[in-house]
C-alpha cells in the first residue's frame, strides 16, 4: 500500500501536476527590490522593497522586512517594518515585531508581540469601509 502511494506521486511530479509552489529566502540572504510570488513564500533573511505573493507568507523568527506586504494569509515570527495587507488571516507570533499599517480579515495577536500602526478589519475580499463608517479608538 505505501509503495503505490509513493508510485502515484512519482507519477503525479512527472507529469507536472504538483501544483504546490514554495519560495524560500533563506537566513542570512538579503534581497532588494520587489518581489512577487503567485506560491507560497517563507522568509527567514532580509527583504526591502515589497513582498507580495497570492498564497501564504511565513516570515521566521531572524527575518528583517523593511517592506509593503501583500498576501492572502500571513504568518510573522520575525520584524517587519510596513504595511501589511493580507486578505485572509494573519497570525503574529510573540517573538514578531511590526511597524506599520494592517489590513486583514482576520487577526491573531500572540501575548508579548509589539504592533504599532493602524488595524483596519475587512470582510473577505471587499474593500474596506469607508473612513466615516470607521471607529477611531
Amino acid at each position: 500500500m505505501f509503495n503505490k502511494h509513493t508510485q502515484e506521486e512519482q507519477k503525479e511530479k512527472s507529469m507536472g501536476n504538483n501544483n504546490h509552489q514554495e519560495t524560500v529566502i533563506a537566513e542570512g540572504v538579503k534581497v532588494e527590490g520587489d518581489f512577487k510570488s503567485q506560491g507560497d513564500v517563507v522568509i527567514d533573511g532580509e527583504v526591502s522593497g515589497s513582498v507580495e505573493t497570492a498564497q501564504a507568507l511565513r516570515i521566521g523568527d531572524h527575518a528583517i522586512i523593511h517592506a509593503n506586504v501583500v498576501a492572502a494569509n500571513a504568518v510573522i515570527a520575525g520584524e517587519v517594518e510596513g504595511n501589511l495587507r493580507v486578505t485572509g488571516m494573519l497570525e503574529i507570533l510573540a517573538s514578531a515585531r511590526v511597524q506599520g499599517d494592517v489590513e486583514t480579515q482576520t487577526i491573531s495577536i500572540a501575548p508579548g508581540a509589539t504592533m504599532n500602526g493602524r488595524l483596519s478589519m475587512t470582510t473577505g475580499k471587499s474593500a474596506p469601509a469607508p473612513a466615516s463608517a470607521s471607529q477611531e479608538a
